[in-house]
């Protein structure tokens, strides 16, 4: 069923366009259907309510599908794209997905199977409105579920990762989807503060500029322990806001020492919000690469043509220990110094090159990259090996042994 979802048409066939329209509208979608690709670029670039999903043929009368898709990409992040294409166009569409489009179903087709696939793109919409905040993967859903549910209530909130994972952005996505988004957001970071008790409570702090609106205390394991019970009283008297915290994974440490820095988090009652590293979603590392590439690649003199498909699976295996920061700095180093028309992975990983005389034989480079993507099938199928071999088209015996030898763990089922 598509009830309730805003779906943009781009297609020119009279025919197949009223066949979809009619579809779509008996289902409870409702489609605004355009025929030239100008037309739908400024419909689609300032709509009148949030699009959930554009379906686009790739051959128009006044351009291509491909031509709208990365015409969008320059200046923001389009809707989802479902394109139609036909035989001959396969090709492209194939291009268009590693570029970021969502899917493509090829003519002639089946409604049912349009359907299907129109359902499925429209199964990933994040709840409350809002675009995805840290990827498109389970883990990063979830985030974003925690914090639209944090956006209810009044609690305080504890937002726990490591470097670059984006716990400001879980903080603000909060703030901006809870009752108090019109109130201001202040944000500290005690690890940066010469002195964090000044910084919160002194003449003109951020206590005092708060009001009823968020303070976000970045890094709460540096704040000083002379400070806990000072916030703790000013919180108990007649604070009308609300504070939102992060910090890295020594929390467990210091709960684990029950001492008065433990009796501390536990008297702010706090909801914790948990985000995984980067490196343990890995779709969502090449998802923020295709948000960051096309600004980047904007500013050039010469734009590149596109990312290839290895420098993809190169991002896909890396471990991102610096998380969302260092795919920034790599993707932005790589685009300015890239010398030819696509992204490849010596430009995003260019150490690779020194390292390349004492390498991996073609065995273990063979081992790395099954490695990586069973890893990243099992993540998309939140570990059923099944669907996982499935996906790979392999048996499930097959990827059973193949996880065994390389040391891979799974779900049974």
């Amino acid at each position: 069923m598509l009830r309730g979802a805003h779906i943009v048409l781009v297609e020119d066939d009279e025919i197949m366009g009223a066949s979809l329209l009619q579809r779509m509208q008996l289902e409870g979608a409702e489609v605004v259907w355009h025929k030239q690709a100008q037309r739908a670029l400024g419909a689609i670039r300032t709509p009148r309510g949030p699009i959930d999903a554009v379906i686009c043929d790739i051959r128009l009368p006044d351009g291509t599908g491909e031509e709208l898709y990365n015409t969008l990409c320059q200046t923001s992040m389009p809707p989802p794209f479902l394109f139609i294409t036909g035989h001959g166009g396969i090709d492209q569409a194939v291009r268009l997905i590693k570029a970021g489009a969502a899917d493509y179903v090829t003519k002639p087709f089946e409604i049912a199977v349009f359907l299907e696939r129109l359902e499925m793109l429209l199964s990933q919409r994040p709840k409350g409105g809002m675009p995805p905040l840290l990827g498109i993967s389970p883990a990063a859903k979830r985030v974003d579920e925690l914090a639209l549910k944090a956006a209810k209530t009044d609690r305080p909130v504890l937002v726990v990762g490591g470097p670059g994972t984006g716990k400001e952005l879980v903080a603000r996505r909060i703030h901006r989807a809870s009752d108090q988004r019109a109130a201001p957001f202040v944000t500290v970071n005690l690890a940066r503060e010469a002195d964090p008790k000044n910084a919160l409570f002194g003449s003109g702090g951020a206590w005092q500029q708060v009001g009823d609106g968020v303070l976000f205390l970045n890094a709460l394991s540096r704040l000083p322990e002379a400070a806990h019970l000072i916030l703790l009283d000013a919180m108990e008297g007649g604070f009308g806001g609300r504070i939102i915290a992060s910090c890295g994974q020594e929390m467990a440490e210091i709960i684990a020492s029950n001492d008065a820095r433990a009796d501390f988090f536990y008297r702010l009652n706090m909801m914790e919000i948990p985000i995984p590293p980067l490196g343990h979603r890995t779709e969502d590392a090449i998802w923020l690469m295709q948000q960051l590439y096309p600004e980047m690649n904007a500013a050039r003199n010469h734009p590149l043509s596109g990312i290839s498909s290895l420098c993809i699976e190169s991002v896909r295996a890396h471990d991102w220990p610096g998380g969302g920061r260092e795919l920034r700095a790599r993707l932005q180093r790589g685009v300015e110094n890239a010398s030819g028309d696509l992204l490849q992975p010596l430009d995003i990983f260019p150490e690779t090159l020194i390292q390349s005389g004492r390498g991996q034989t073609l065995a273990e480079a063979r081992d790395a990259a099954e490695k990586a993507r069973i890893i990243d099938a099992l993540a998309q199928t939140e570990g059923k090996i099944s669907k996982a071999a499935e996906m790979l088209k392999v048996s499930r015996t097959t990827l059973w042994d193949k996880m065994q030898k390389l040391g891979i763990e799974g779900k049974s089922r």
